[in-house]
């Protein structure tokens, strides 16, 4: 008996930057079955420290340079990428960001025989110009699939998008069985140190891109009303570096504030006392599900997917947007409450094995595209030639 024909699935990415999306992306290929899924991937910039993980999977990869989204140029790439779509017979096409919605989705729909995934992992706030949101919704009108990664981005595509429901597909993002690993205290102790924590503080942390959107300058003004135990940590870099780091200093809490800068992949919330995510936008807070992960108790601002992953009082707090006093009353009851701290972080942990555990998901993922792949265009041209 003849094995199944793998699926042959094209990733299509802007960056290999480091990003919720691009790690999410990369860690789905190095997730997904290669006896069931045959990977390859488009790309539209070539560097970035990502780039060599998808090379360590030995994955055919293509470069489509773009000046812009809307040159001629544009659409000799377009044909290009239509062309080696069907030259390398991919059932399914699979656009994880909003450059990828605008440039391949169309042109795949049109010129190949692929089923074809666009991808909505972000709110309003995230996007550098409204027009890229119009030209994005029109894009996802020949998406067969339209991959939400949360119920509320879910809920937006319906909603303000028009998207109909039955096109829309819920799969978040996921954490792999390392995510769940805390280590010993004398390493934890030894990393805190290298911070610069003192030892007895109270360290609260946030792991997130330094941007606008992310609005750490809220747990900045939030620290400066508290007493001198708490210590933030900020892990991540940005364009918000310099602004922070200013503040930080006409607050008067430079010395209580540790901007540790891209550390390592290791789920780095195990070494705070409290994670907090104060984000004035998020399509799905990875950064929350990986401190539940390590039973990190979490306060996170209501916006986009939080509320999918963190109950209120259950798992974590939930605090309002841009307000810093809510954040201050909650950082020091969780402060005092050790047991408070402990329930809350136990909680999260088992709510994310449940919910967001690699394997889940992963199957999930890899069923849509053998629903996809099997009911396409190309499917049924193959078996029209069979």
């Amino acid at each position: 008996m003849a094995s199944p024909r793998r699926i042959r699935v094209a990733y299509c990415l802007d960056s290999f930057t480091i990003g919720g999306t691009e790690l999410n992306a990369v860690r789905t290929a190095e997730a997904l079955d290669p006896d069931r899924i045959e990977l390859c991937v488009i790309h539209l910039q070539t560097h970035g420290p990502l780039r060599s993980r998808y090379e360590r999977l030995g994955v055919r990869m293509e470069h489509f340079p773009l000046a812009n989204l809307y040159s001629p140029r544009t659409a000799v790439q377009g044909i290009h990428l239509a062309r080696l779509l069907r030259r390398w017979n991919v059932d399914v096409v699979h656009s994880h960001d909003i450059y990828c919605n605008i440039f391949a989705v169309p042109w795949a729909r049109i010129f190949s025989r692929c089923s074809i995934i666009a991808s909505r992992r972000w709110w309003w706030a995230e996007v550098p110009r409204p027009k890229l949101e119009t030209v994005n919704r029109w894009s996802s009108l020949f998406a067969h699939r339209v991959l939400a990664n949360s119920s509320g981005v879910a809920d937006l595509l319906v909603r303000e998008e028009r998207v109909p429901r039955e096109k829309i597909v819920e799969i978040p993002n996921f954490l792999a069985e390392t995510a769940f690993s805390i280590v010993d205290e004398a390493a934890r102790v030894a990393q805190r140190r290298a911070w610069g924590l003192p030892d007895g503080a109270f360290a609260v942390g946030i792991v997130a891109r330094l941007s606008p959107v992310k609005n750490h300058a809220l747990l900045l003004k939030a620290a400066a009303q508290l007493d001198a135990r708490f210590h933030v940590v900020l892990i991540g870099d940005g364009p918000s570096r310099a602004g922070l780091e200013e503040l930080a200093r006409q607050l008067r809490i430079e010395s209580r504030v540790h901007f540790a800068g891209e550390v390592s992949p290791q789920n780095l919330h195990q070494f705070f006392d409290v994670s907090v995510l104060c984000s004035l936008s998020e399509g799905f807070p990875n950064s929350l599900i990986e401190a539940m992960a390590v039973a990190r108790p979490v306060v996170a601002t209501p916006v986009g997917g939080v509320t999918d992953a963190v109950a209120h009082g259950v798992t974590g707090i939930v605090v309002p947007v841009d307000d810093p006093a809510p954040l201050v009353d909650a950082l020091r009851m969780l402060e005092t409450d050790s047991l408070l701290r402990t329930r809350l972080g136990e909680a999260g942990r088992e709510a994310v094995r449940a919910k967001f555990r690699q394997e889940i998901i992963i199957e999930k993922l890899s069923a849509l595209y053998e629903m996809l792949a099997d009911r396409g265009p190309a499917a049924i041209l193959r078996r029209a030639d069979e």
